[in-house]
């Protein structure tokens, strides 16, 4: 979903409304994090963190990146790329606007590109 696209309102109200999802962005907000870290923080089994992670990268409000730990071994770490969610009523219909990370970014580039070529 993108910065001022409609989506499911519902769905989104159904993910959000789910205790494990929220406090798996909440955690991967302040810093990525793997599976295994979130489980403990979400005092959640490992397979209820991975599905909800799943569902979460379907929605494109958690991404996951591949490092390489101090000892060799391959990790995946989790993280939250919501930078802002807004829900309105328009004409009688509800509107959700989900404004990620990568858009904040990208927004800024094109607005930097016209103060430069502007000036």
């Amino acid at each position: 979903m993108t910065a001022g696209e409609s989506g499911d309102p519902p769905a989104f109200f159904q993910l959000f409304a789910d205790e494990y999802a929220r406090k798996i962005l909440l955690a991967a907000d302040e810093e990525p994090r793997t599976a295994k870290s979130l489980s403990r923080i979400c005092d959640a089994s490992l397979t209820t963190i991975y599905r909800r992670l799943a569902t979460l990268q379907d929605r494109g409000l958690v991404t996951v990146h591949s490092t390489i730990g101090s000892g060799g071994e391959h990790k995946q770490l989790f993280e939250t790329t919501i930078e802002s969610f807004r829900v309105s009523i328009d004409d009688g219909e509800l509107e959700l606007a989900v404004e990620t990370r990568d858009e904040l970014a990208d927004n800024f580039t094109s607005l930097w590109e016209n103060f430069r070529e502007n000036v």
